[in-house]
């Protein structure tokens, strides 16, 4: 337990997320060369995205299931075998379904064991430093949406987006399956239960006095609620200045800003997370959060965005990584995979709910502030869920 081999593993899983979360961003980066070529409209095309989504959420529950089981480096070496080969076979699709479909299917589940079983895996190595290391491997797909759509815009520029695909499959086999290699070692023989926090006594079959899977479906809910929230301005921040006038330019770098803000939170409360657990750091970030949103109402001037941008980064990247420390807590570390995975999983569920309804209720109301209330009521729901569990993680501990 956090062994120099544990931090180089913790450093790889790193690097395997930040290369392998490619899915997450090039359907996004291709989406334009390719509803050219295949002629198709804008709806057509986004499709490809919804796809990717799930196959990156149903993916994630599989190979969690997988990494308890077999350990990690087996599905590890799954995922980057069919990541990459999905990508040389989307370079030879012919129609905007097939295109869609080949994504979906072997690019967002090749991807998907890229972020939970990996968040999971970490989670094993550590233990007083679990909160740090939890929220760095999950900051992976941050650093992969700021490494790869500048080079994969300019690969699709020079060479056309069927090219480009070809070359993320060499990058990825090249690179990911060495890596791969050091995640072979396997972790020793657990007791059916972790500690609880803050070195109390070991946590009873029933979590909090909950049966398990009633535990697993409020954090299931509360994922879904906080990234229904968080899809607003992460997903509409670039629509939202070109109706204010501000262009697309604009709303891209502040949605740079913003992930890169979400780096630097991610790591704080990992930090945090180390000091007052996964409830406490999932209630703080969900206040946080909704007072981000709060303020988008009433401030819609550039400066203002920016600055609202920064401040979302900041105050929500701690809340998907506290998931992953709750589950560590109160799950036995042998069902750790699978329940990262399904949490996790709820998580990108909240983000394509919320960018889709987000979108729904702006084309009904005709601007963005009711789809701010609504995420702040999904917020509200989050916040609702996780004051309860505290609630009932403190007079357990009174009890206990």
């Amino acid at each position: 337990m956090e062994s120099p081999y544990a931090w180089l593993r913790l450093l790889v899983a790193l690097l395997l997320a930040t290369i392998g979360c490619v899915g997450m961003w090039s359907v996004v980066v291709v989406l334009p060369a390719v509803q050219a070529e295949f002629k198709v409209d804008r709806a057509q095309a986004s499709l490809a995205y919804t796809l990717v989504m799930v196959g990156f959420g149903v993916g994630g529950i599989a190979a969690g299931r997988l990494t308890d089981r077999f350990g990690t480096f087996r599905p590890v070496c799954a995922g980057i075998l069919l990541l990459s080969f999905g990508y040389a076979a989307v370079a030879q699709a012919n129609s905007m379904a097939s295109f869609a479909a080949l994504y979906g299917v072997m690019v967002g589940v090749g991807s998907s064991v890229m972020f939970g079983p990996l968040v999971a895996d970490v989670s094993h190595w550590f233990n007083r430093r679990r909160g740090i290391a939890v929220a760095l491997c999950a900051s992976g797909n941050y650093f992969s949406g700021a490494a790869w759509p500048p080079l994969l815009q300019y690969l699709i520029s020079t060479v056309g987006w069927r090219q480009t695909h070809l070359w993320i499959c060499v990058i990825c086999l090249v690179t990911m399956l060495p890596l791969s290699l050091l995640l072979r070692r396997r972790l020793p023989s657990q007791p059916s239960w972790t500690s609880a926090p803050h070195g109390g006594a070991a946590a009873p079959f029933l979590p909090l006095g909950l049966s398990p899977n009633l535990l697993q479906l409020l954090l299931i809910v509360a994922g879904v609620a906080c990234c229904v929230a968080m899809a607003m301005p992460q997903v509409h921040i670039v629509a939202y200045c070109v109706d204010l006038g501000y262009g697309a330019a604009r709303g891209a770098e502040m949605l740079s800003v913003m992930l890169a803000c979400g780096v630097v939170s991610r790591l704080g409360f990992g930090l945090l997370m180390d000091r007052i657990g996964g409830l406490a750091t999932l209630l703080l970030g969900s206040a946080l959060q909704a007072v981000a949103l709060t303020l988008f109402l009433p401030f819609d001037g550039l400066v203002s965005l920016y600055i609202l941008s920064a401040l979302f980064g900041l105050f929500q990247g701690g809340i998907v990584p506290s998931y992953a420390m709750i589950v560590r807590t109160y799950f036995p570390p042998q069902q750790a995979g699978t329940r990262v995975g399904v949490v996790l999983s709820a998580t990108l569920a909240g983000m394509a709910l919320g960018g889709w309804m987000s979108g729904a209720i702006f084309d009904l109301s005709g601007s963005y502030h009711a789809a701010l209330v609504n995420g702040l009521l999904w917020n509200f729901l989050n916040m609702a869920i996780a004051s309860w569990l505290m609630l009932r993680a403190w007079r357990w501990q009174h009890l206990h």
